[in-house]
């Protein structure tokens, strides 16, 4: 089957930082499915991956979590799905990844894939909307009001992957105020498109903008990215009590600067439940199925934002050095192998 992997961690600009290979087609086994990848969409922890881990040779490893495609065969244990399902997921960070023709995936990440989209579409969603929700609604836990405060939410980054599905769930699902940052003409204009009340721009001083908005100290902050050089700030902003989650990894993190608000600290990783087979594992089937549902309900829509053509070393090139860049919006997807 053809695949995308490398070998070595190298510079996405080295020839060899991503390569067209042919690897033998997986088997599944247990709860596994095999899936036809038909569309895959590009993550900053593709990138992350790259330059932190390689391959023995004559091994190679494949990146790739967030996919659409059709079911083609099934384990044994497996009981959701049967060949020729439409499916969707993010895959599992344990495993070889999507960018290949074939794909092993456990059943219980799985979901059926959204009916109005295409498969492209669809693969732009699984890994920033599972993110984003279970930082929502269960570490934040944002329909759960906080003493004082205004019933407001700061997303930081609102124009990236997961910002830009966390600003529609904060708007469609809760009556929470949304205050996205953004600090560039298109980014601005996109976060407003996807729903977000307040823009504020990150390349400013943050707690000040928050203020002269009027309406009183958020209770809730969900930082994507660059955390650490918002810290000060997004602690100042909050209100007492309040809940902050981050999902970045900020290279030194002050703890201090919560505690004399009593404020709650969260992380969130959406590999959690398939690295460690957690007993709820299976929440994030259920989950994709109820983004699923809000989609084809016209609730929320598709953040994919640019295509990259086919599934090959040369695009998935482009989409790393553009997620490097720190310029991209929304999500980057390739669809099918020429």
């Amino acid at each position: 089957m053809r695949a995308v992997g490398y070998q070595k961690s190298l510079p996405i600009d080295n020839q060899a930082a991503l390569v067209d290979i042919d690897l033998p087609a997986p088997e599944p086994k247990g709860r596994d499915l095999k899936v036809e990848i038909r569309a895959v969409s590009v993550n900053p922890i593709d990138t992350k991956v790259r330059k932190r881990a390689g391959a023995e040779p004559p091994a190679w490893k494949v990146l790739g979590f967030d996919a659409a495609g059709v079911v083609t065969a099934a384990g044994p244990e497996v009981t959701r799905f049967k060949p020729g399902d439409a499916v969707f997921y993010a895959g599992a960070i344990g495993r070889q990844g999507t960018n290949s023709q074939f794909h092993l995936v456990d059943e219980r990440i799985v979901g059926n894939k959204p009916r109005s989209l295409s498969f492209a579409e669809a693969a732009a969603l699984p890994l920033t909307a599972i993110t984003a929700w279970e930082m929502l609604f269960d570490r934040l836990d944002i329909r759960k009001g906080v003493p004082g405060a205004a019933p407001a939410v700061v997303i930081v980054g609102g124009a990236g992957g997961v910002g830009s599905i966390a600003v529609q769930l904060a708007r469609q699902l809760t009556p929470l105020t949304v205050i996205a940052t953004a600090s560039r003409p298109e980014t601005r204009a996109w976060v407003q498109q996807l729903g977000a009340q307040h823009v504020v721009d990150h390349a400013q001083p943050l707690a000040a903008q928050v203020k002269a908005l009027g309406i009183g100290a958020p209770g809730f902050v969900f930082s994507t990215t660059n955390t650490d050089a918002h810290l000060a700030e997004l602690a100042e902003l909050m209100a007492p009590q309040g809940r902050f989650g981050l999902i970045d990894d900020p290279q030194a993190f002050n703890i201090n600067a919560f505690k004399g608000k009593s404020s709650s600290v969260h992380w969130e990783s959406m590999f959690t439940r398939s690295s460690f087979q957690t007993p709820d594992m299976g929440a994030q089937g259920a989950l994709l199925d109820e983004v699923a549902r809000l989609v084809d309900a016209g609730t929320i829509r598709t953040t994919l934002a640019e295509k990259f053509g086919v599934i090959n070393a040369a695009n998935l090139k482009r989409a790393h050095a553009l997620i490097e860049s720190g310029r991209s919006k929304g999500k980057i997807v390739l669809e099918g192998f020429a």
